[in-house]
């Protein structure tokens, strides 16, 4: 079965794109950020209530991860927000409530960056009937200060 795309979002758009804050969601723009490419994503059209979420990064979370490992080094707590927020299903979950989406909430890590994996991942929720389409949402911070992110989000459906 081959994929169809319904609507995608990129960011950056242009070099003042800001990602809003998001609430629950501290030190790292992570979460805003696939959360954000996701309310873009889905502006555009009405999803079906069997969508999943398939969140895909080769990096991961690395400013969450870097700001618990400064704490534990300095033998301090990390802050309770940043357990939740360690697992990228928190802000898969989130988007799935806050869109009414009811298909599986899946997160990936790659190899290597972009949607590869999640399309594949997407094809056979769709063949299996787990699902009507995928918002599939790739997010790659910097890997060094002071660099740009990038994210994309996909919507799509099967097709023949």
């Amino acid at each position: 079965m081959s994929l169809l795309t319904r609507s995608e979002a990129t960011w950056p758009q242009s070099q003042s794109d800001s990602v809003p804050a998001l609430a629950g969601f501290v030190v790292s723009a992570f979460s805003p950020l696939a959360a954000h490419i996701a309310a873009r994503c889905l502006e555009q059209v009405t999803a079906t209530e069997r969508t999943a979420v398939i969140i895909v990064s080769a990096t991961g979370d690395l400013e969450t991860a870097e700001a618990t490992a400064k704490a534990v080094d300095a033998g301090q707590r990390p802050g309770p927000l940043l357990f939740y927020q360690a697992v990228p299903n928190a802000v898969a979950g989130y988007i799935a409530a806050k869109h009414g989406l009811a298909g599986p909430v899946i997160c990936l890590g790659p190899q290597r960056p972009g949607l590869d994996e999640g399309l594949a991942v997407a094809d056979l929720l769709i063949r299996d009937g787990d699902a009507d389409e995928a918002l599939i949402i790739s997010v790659e911070q910097a890997m060094v200060p002071g660099g740009t992110g990038n994210a994309i989000a996909v919507l799509v459906k099967g097709g023949n």
